[in-house]
């Protein structure tokens, strides 16, 4: 294992170098956006609502533009980025720890021509490959849940961002008020001891001196997300048999609705986090 990767960290990257994860998360979770996306209708594509997310989440930052420096932590296949250099014209550079998925991000991003606008780095949020101050935004979505040092993780977000600069993020987290040890099914499925939570968060950013520019709440969206990918998997099994494995898909039908009944139940919370680091 390497040194500069956490036990936890480490686990995270294995599962989704994995061959099963990559065709799993690429042909059936959003294509190029493997995030929680933000629903119109019930049944409406997993992708366009995935899509939606990045462009509601970019709506927020309102100083973005072609001379923005974005940092995009736990990057996946590079969605986000691309839209963001396309549409915005910033330069981001993709932090993840999958190669693999690196390396579909890279494919895709020289096919869009966005070279010049994107990097992508091996590597992982707990130690970010990069000097002090060299960020006006960090991004994120849904993938702080694979850290086992959360607190580490801002405080490297802290590092690389400049003075007032933001961090705008979203990832599945334990409600504030939930009980102890209801989300053990959830946590055991994705090999973790625990998801953060608004409130740690919060800690973390007052800690910080940040400011919190605001946090929208949108947790139902989450309830939606997971199903609608439960469904989409069930429908498309036998065609999946080819790329993905059966004990795979039985696990992640099995583990897709856990987080469902979690989020039924009101453990867990979900929505847009946005911070602002002092001048």
């Amino acid at each position: 294992m390497s040194a500069r990767y956490s036990a936890v960290v480490q686990t995270a990257r294995d599962y989704y170098n994995s061959d099963d994860a990559d065709n799993f998360y690429f042909h059936v979770w959003g294509g190029e956006d493997i995030h929680i996306g933000l629903y119109e209708s019930e049944d409406e594509p997993i992708a366009r609502a995935s899509r939606r997310t990045v462009e509601t989440i970019a709506s927020r930052l309102h100083g973005l533009g072609p001379r923005s420096r974005m940092i995009d932590a736990g990057a996946g296949y590079g969605g986000a980025a691309r839209w963001l250099a396309a549409n915005k014209g910033c330069h981001v550079a993709c932090i993840n720890l999958s190669e693999t998925q690196n390396e579909r991000n890279r494919e895709l991003t020289r096919a869009a021509g966005l070279e010049d606008r994107i990097t992508v780095h091996d590597g992982s949020f707990e130690e970010i490959p990069f000097r002090a101050a060299c960020f006006d935004y960090a991004w994120s979505q849904d993938a702080f849940l694979h850290s086992g040092d959360r607190a580490r993780v801002f405080e490297e977000i802290d590092r690389v961002l400049k003075p007032g600069g933001e961090l705008i993020f979203t990832d599945p987290m334990q409600a504030d008020d939930c009980p102890p040890g209801v989300l053990r099914p959830v946590l055991d499925r994705i090999h973790l001891d625990s998801l953060g939570s608004m409130a740690f968060y919060r800690e973390q950013a007052e800690r910080l001196g940040w400011e919190e520019v605001g946090f929208i709440e949108l947790t139902g969206h989450l309830v939606r997300h997971y199903g609608r990918v439960r469904e989409e998997l069930e429908r498309r099994r036998s065609e999946l048999r080819e790329i993905v494995s059966e004990a795979y898909m039985d696990r992640m039908i099995q583990g897709l609705g856990h987080w469902i009944d979690a989020g039924r139940n009101g453990y867990l919370t979900w929505g847009i986090a946005h911070f602002r680091k002092p001048r």
